[in-house]
């Protein structure tokens, strides 16, 4: 038995008590409610105010915003499917798995992107300006949203070419390993996480150093760039954890075989949900610009004329 199957049968032995469910299920909510509502005010906060959506910088955060929010919310609606339905169809499990897969590959490299951005700033000032448009932004966010679906999409066609079509209409407990089973694609996932963790490091550490020199200038933008740097690199860390999410169950799965529903909910929470609740934090509430007029949406305030 391969470590993937073997995760599935001991979720399938060891479902958790009621009162264990509900606790559980409180704590999503309760984490869901606020991560939503910090985000929707940092969406209503970018739409309302021309200074952020006509600045690359912003549009990059928008953009980590959404896709972490699409993330949170694909992550939550699979964990109570979990615990109501237990197993759903193959076909619907695919979609929630694919929206996940794009939610999480697109995060490190938008964060790749935010380092870089930073980079120009504090290196090129006299040239930020005509390298780093909205169009050309936009232009990167669609070049990020292809290189995901170049590295997801495979795993579609493989299980579609692969497995008879009664599969997709059979019920699973919905995982990735589940819905797409074949060895190949677990496989190909390796190799895309290795090159991820390679190339979005480098793009980290090479910023981060550059402006380190710059810094030394007692430029105050250069050292705030470099804190920013050395937060993405922080961030990309959490998110990285999700690459190592495979070894990670298997070894707990050995050591803790009875508790291993536990340690499956306490890997989604650190993984998947801690990572994305720290974006808002990090940049939203850490500028300057953002939280002048973040505090008017998320404490309800209104301007008065």
């Amino acid at each position: 038995m391969n470590a993937s199957s073997a995760n599935v049968t001991v979720v399938i032995q060891y479902r958790d008590s009621f009162t264990k469910a509900v606790t559980k299920g409180v704590i999503v909510v309760v984490i869901g409610i606020s991560i939503h509502y910090i985000n929707a005010g940092l969406i209503q906060t970018f739409r309302k105010h021309q200074i952020f959506y006509m600045n690359p910088r912003y549009i990059l955060f928008f953009h980590l915003v959404v896709i972490d929010l699409i993330l949170v919310t694909v992550t939550i609606i699979l964990f109570f499917m979990s615990y109501i339905l237990y197993k759903i169809k193959v076909s619907i499990c695919c979609v929630f798995i694919l929206l996940a897969l794009f939610a999480t590959e697109n995060t490190p490299l938008n964060l790749a992107c935010m380092a870089v951005e930073c980079y120009i700033a504090i290196c090129f000032p006299l040239r930020h300006v005509q390298i780093c448009t909205v169009r050309r932004t936009l232009m990167l966010i669609g070049l990020m949203w292809m290189t995901t679906m170049v590295s997801v999409l495979p795993d579609l066609f493989i299980a579609l070419a692969t497995e008879q079509l009664d599969f997709f209409h059979s019920r699973v407990f919905c995982l990735r390993e589940t819905a797409f089973r074949n060895p190949y694609i677990m496989r190909k996932r390796d190799v895309t996480y290795i090159v991820y963790l390679v190339l979005v490091w480098l793009v980290i550490v090479f910023t981060y150093f550059r402006i380190l020199f710059t810094a030394q200038t007692a430029s105050r933008d250069a050292k705030k760039a470099r804190n920013t740097v050395l937060l993405h690199g922080f961030q990309v860390l959490l998110c990285m954890a999700t690459y190592v999410e495979p070894l990670l169950k298997s070894a707990l799965l050995q050591w803790f075989p009875k508790n291993f529903s536990d340690t499956l909910f306490a890997c989604y929470i650190i993984i998947q949900i801690f990572p994305r609740s720290i974006s808002s934090i990090i940049y939203g509430i850490r500028d300057k610009t953002f939280r002048k007029y973040l505090k008017r949406y998320l404490f309800c305030k209104v301007r008065t004329q």
